[in-house]
């Protein structure tokens, strides 16, 4: 849940969405189709927030998913483990958006009876009983298959029939922790659904020298509690969610902690207010064998401990080549809108890729998106038509200067697109309140970062989005 900086209004988007939010609208079978509409056998890749909501809008438009899932339990990166090679969160992470936003469209995330943590930027897990609840609502538990790892997906048949792909899929799975684990089996599909998430693989800043730097190295998705680090020099690369959080958790316990931002400025080093033994300084430009680690500003310090707080990396080692698509520098190529291979769509999509949104609702409007066009509710471009409007967007990411490694990244146009999908559905466009909050609790976090969870001043949104929860409550 990482709210982006809102600092630049929706407007300011225009020109990044010209491309990836096009006028050309999708086009609709006529209504005396609907009783033609195609119902196909789908594997769902992912029980967290995204294939599980994937899955509900699959059955409802008459679908049958099978969600595959290695975990335990339903919730993905929800689900936290103490194991630091147990997923992603660490202990005393709590959200950065209010609970209101944060839930899906027709399932609120608000307080109740069974809350294990009733505040407005609750606990994580809050956040996965929430998810849980929502397999439970909607009967999703018995479309699942936990404990079971997909190992590879395998094109079975292509062909094109009135220029449409016609495709089937044969997954390859094998279930974990059984007598039998190291036995695998095929089944094969008419689709495929990636949802396994985006905090799985790290991404590591890369430092000059590091390989000789005698410390240790760690990515933030390794890190759970601040007791290793007592009275240790910690330097944390990254000063987003997840190294702002870190950081002065370990301001509690360390000697000395160093935030380095890449976009500081490199004169950069000041103690943050509040605290003595916390720096932000500019980005690290070097580390040294004698243990040093070196600003841009030149100046230096003994550190025991690098922390990379530096995001992901997109990766799915389940496909092929015959899957048609690439990660090049974090960029999916080539994805219309985020979700379709234009030469396989929509038999095989991808749900919850975009970051920097409001995740929940954004892969709702997706999942109902993507069973549409399966079913031939709703009808793709062409092909050639996709790939244009995927040029497009390259071609206006250039212009503005926004990097490779940010094509998912959906800062400053979410909504634009969360409402480009909604049209598309026929769904009701994401509420204004909604909206409004979003982009106050982010302007909050930037202004208050050390308040922002415990204090608010957005009252009249809360009424307006518990009046409009009453009719799914």
């Amino acid at each position: 849940m990482l709210p982006s900086n809102s600092s630049l209004s929706r407007s300011s988007s225009a020109l990044l969405c010209s491309a990836s939010i096009s006028t050309q609208r999708l086009r609709f079978l006529p209504i005396t189709s609907i009783m033609q509409r195609r119902s196909v056998r789908v594997a769902v890749i992912g029980a967290g927030p995204a294939g599980l909501v994937a899955a509900r809008e699959l059955r409802r438009e008459g679908h049958a998913p099978v969600v595959f899932d290695r975990a335990a339990a339903v919730g993905g990166t929800w689900i936290y483990g103490a194991d630091a090679d147990a997923g992603s969160l660490y202990a005393s992470l709590r959200t950065n958006l209010p609970r209101e936003v944060m839930g899906f469209l027709d399932f609120p995330c608000a307080a109740g009876p069974g809350s294990v943590d009733p505040r407005r930027y609750p606990a994580h897990q809050e956040v996965l009983r929430y998810v849980d609840d929502f397999a439970r609502r909607f009967d999703l538990h018995r479309l699942v298959r936990l404990r079971t790892e997909v190992i590879a997906v395998r094109r079975e048949h292509h062909d094109v029939v009135q220029d449409q792909a016609i495709v089937s899929w044969k997954v390859r799975w094998r279930t974990l922790g059984s007598n039998d684990n190291d036995k695998e089996k095929e089944e094969v599909f008419d689709a495929v659904v990636v949802c396994n998430g985006h905090y799985t693989e790290p991404r590591v800043a890369d430092i000059p020298g590091v390989d000789a730097w005698p410390g240790k190295q760690m990515h933030s998705r390794s890190y759970r509690v601040p007791d290793p680090f007592v009275d240790q020099v910690v330097v944390i690369i990254g000063a987003k969610n997840s190294g702002g959080d870190i950081s002065r958790e370990l301001a509690s316990v360390a000697k000395e902690v160093h935030m380095a931002n890449r976009s500081a400025p490199a004169a950069t080093c000041e103690k943050l207010p509040g605290y003595h033994n916390l720096w932000l300084r500019s980005m690290v430009e070097r580390a040294e064998e004698d243990g040093s680690v070196v600003f841009r500003d030149g100046s230096s310090i003994k550190a025991d401990v690098i922390i990379h707080c530096t995001g992901y990396k997109y990766s799915f080692p389940f496909l092929g080549d015959d899957s048609t698509i690439t990660v090049d520098d974090n960029r999916i190529h080539p994805l219309y809108k985020h979700v379709f291979p234009p030469q396989l769509a929509p038999h095989l999509s991808f749900i919850g890729l975009p970051f920097k949104v409001i995740p929940f609702p954004l892969c709702q409007l997706q999942s109902n998106w993507d069973a549409g066009a399966l079913s031939g509710r709703i009808q793709l471009p062409t092909e050639e038509e996709m790939m244009q409007d995927v040029q497009a967007l390259y071609t206006e990411l250039e212009a503005i200067g926004w990097p490779k490694r940010h094509t998912h990244c959906l800062k400053y146009n979410q909504f634009e697109y969360d409402d480009w999908l909604a049209e598309q559905c026929g769904h009701a466009k994401v509420e204004e309140w909604r909206k409004e909050m979003y982009d106050a609790a982010s302007k909050k976090k930037v202004d208050c970062p050390e308040t922002y969870r415990e204090e608010w001043d957005d009252h009249h949104l809360l009424e307006q989005a518990y009046q409009d929860f009453q009719k799914y409550l």
